[in-house]
Order: C-alpha cells, then structure tokens, then sequence
C-alpha cells in the first residue's frame, strides 16, 4: 500500500489555521484521498490531557517543562495517530507540529533551540511533514481576531512582543526549509487565501 502524506498547519494564534482546515479536508476528499484530521497538542487521549494542562493559563510552568510536555504528547501522537494512519495509505492534516515547537517554546519562551533539535530527533526521527501551510499574518492581525473569543488561553494571554518572536521564528523556518513550508498570507480575504492554499494544495497532489 502506498504510503500517506502528512500535512501540517502552523501560524501564531489568530492566523486562520482552523478556519482553513475543513477546506483542506474538502480539497483532499475531493481528490479521492482517506484523511484523518488531528491536531497538536492533543490527537490521543493523553494528548488531550496534556493540552488541557499546557493551555491552562492558572498554571505557570518552565519553558524546558512545557516543551518536554509537547514532545511527551507528540511522541503519542505519532504512536497512535500519524504514523499508523501514513502506513495505512491516509492523508494526516494536523493543525501544529514541531515546528510549533521551535517557534512558540525556541522564540517565543527562548529556549536553546539545540535542545529542541535533539528532541525533534529522538521523538519522530526522520519524519517531517512533506507540507507545511505556515499562514502568516501580522500580529496585530491575529491579537484582533484572538480578542474576539470569550476565553484566551495559556499562550493567547501572552503579550504582543511574544508572539512577533514566535512570528519571526515561523519565517526563519520557512526559510530554512522553503520545499516544505509554504507561506499563505492570511491577511487577504477568505477567498484569495482559500484560493492560496487550493494552488499550493494542487501542486503537492499533481506530483502525487
């Protein structure tokens, strides 16, 4: 059987990741394709638990502590849900992977980035995504959008110096990695970024 593709969505919060996703699952049904729809943290039932304790905002933890937790997650995940799916031939679309990691806990908290890479490696090896739509959007933008949910969590409390660094983190990636991370903005309208991600998407599914 042929193996699957793994997909990921990234951007700070308020970026229009979720809103994006069911036209992804859409787009991909559409070419035929099985997907299984997950996200980061969370995906498995200890993921789960331990979304819910890194995006208490009553709880203060270290930096080392809340990155350790999303590999410990990730490492369930991948277990569990992605790669049991890739093997069975599924597309995986998960909203955040590791490079959530090195922007939010490397830029954002300032955590040695070295000791992300030997995680990244001892959890999920070689894996990487084969793509990543990284939706990037000014941070004024996405603190606009997060204030119109009733209830912010852990990292959308954060102030707006933390989420530029997560920002320049995510395009400092998508530099170092442009075959795999692929830029939409999603200040434009729904449409035009609607219209962004069914180009990017057609390319990936045109070279099978």
């Amino acid at each position: 059987m042929k193996q699957g593709k793994f997909i990921t969505l990234e951007g700070i919060d308020g970026a229009g990741k979720s809103t994006q996703l069911a036209w992804i699952v859409e787009l991909l049904q559409r070419a035929g394709l099985n997907t299984v729809v997950t996200r980061e943290p969370g995906g498995t039932p200890l993921g789960e638990q331990l979304r819910t304790l890194l995006l208490d905002k009553s709880i203060t933890m270290h930096p080392e502590t809340e990155a350790l937790l999303m590999f410990a997650a990730r490492r369930e995940h991948l277990d569990k849900v992605i790669l049991p799916a890739l093997t069975q031939g599924q597309w995986v679309i998960s909203d955040r992977f590791t490079d959530a990691s090195f922007a939010y806990q490397s830029g954002g908290r300032g955590l040695d980035g070295g000791k992300l890479a030997i995680l990244e490696q001892w959890v999920q090896g070689k894996l990487q995504p084969d793509l990543t739509l990284y939706f990037d959007v000014p941070v004024e933008v996405g603190q606009q959008r997060v204030s119109q949910i009733k209830s912010v969590d852990r990292f959308e409390k954060e102030q707006a110096d933390f989420f530029q660094r997560v920002r320049a983190a995510y395009l400092d990636r998508a530099k170092q990695f442009p075959e795999r991370i692929k830029l939409i903005d999603s200040s434009q309208s729904l449409s035009e970024v609607k219209a962004a991600v069914e180009r990017t998407l057609k390319v990936m599914l045109n070279h099978g």
